[in-house]
């Protein structure tokens, strides 16, 4: 993303560009060529790092390389070996975290958040549901035993007459 990418006024993200191997193609569908809503927290984090970061202009990147003197990215690897591991460790998370382990968090999360599965396919930007579903989105327990209690209670008017206490696994 560059900072021209960032609608402040509007809180949107308008990705137009995708970057392999440092060189910019074009989005791959018409989903992922849609603006993305840019909560304010997020926008006033982006402001913040903005007046830090040294890269400010339009045209550069908002994880920019100084190697490159803000005109390309940070690459993906250097981002996550050099930030989001160490920030993942000092937060004790055990999993080794990866790009798309960071998807299937956030989709597995917006559906346990209760949201739309189409929304979840828009936030993810893929062109078909069937993808969010089948590859990205997992059940919680939560989940799994909200929707158990359901049917219990469409069988049973008075409910279950106890609730099991989760397993540590859960």
């Amino acid at each position: 993303m560059r900072w021209l990418d960032c609608d402040f006024e509007d809180g949107e993200i308008h990705l137009t560009r995708g970057i392999v191997r440092q060189h910019e193609t074009a989005m791959k569908t018409e989903a992922s060529r849609k603006p993305v809503p840019m909560e304010m927290g997020l926008a006033d984090v982006l402001k913040t790092w903005r007046m830090e970061c040294g890269y400010s202009q339009p045209s550069d990147y908002i994880f920019a390389s100084a190697d490159m003197d803000g005109k390309q990215p940070l690459w993906p690897n250097s981002a996550m070996e050099d930030d989001i591991r160490p920030a993942a460790i000092r937060a004790k998370t055990t999993k080794r975290l990866g790009w798309h382990t960071l998807r299937h968090t956030f989709g597995t999360w917006l559906k346990a958040n209760g949201e739309d599965v189409a929304v979840v396919q828009s936030l993810m930007r893929h062109a078909n549901v069937s993808v969010t579903m089948d590859h990205y989105v997992q059940a919680v327990t939560p989940a799994k035993r909200q929707a158990q209690r359901g049917i219990v209670s469409l069988l049973d008017p008075n409910g279950p007459t106890k609730v099991a206490r989760p397993l540590a696994s859960d």
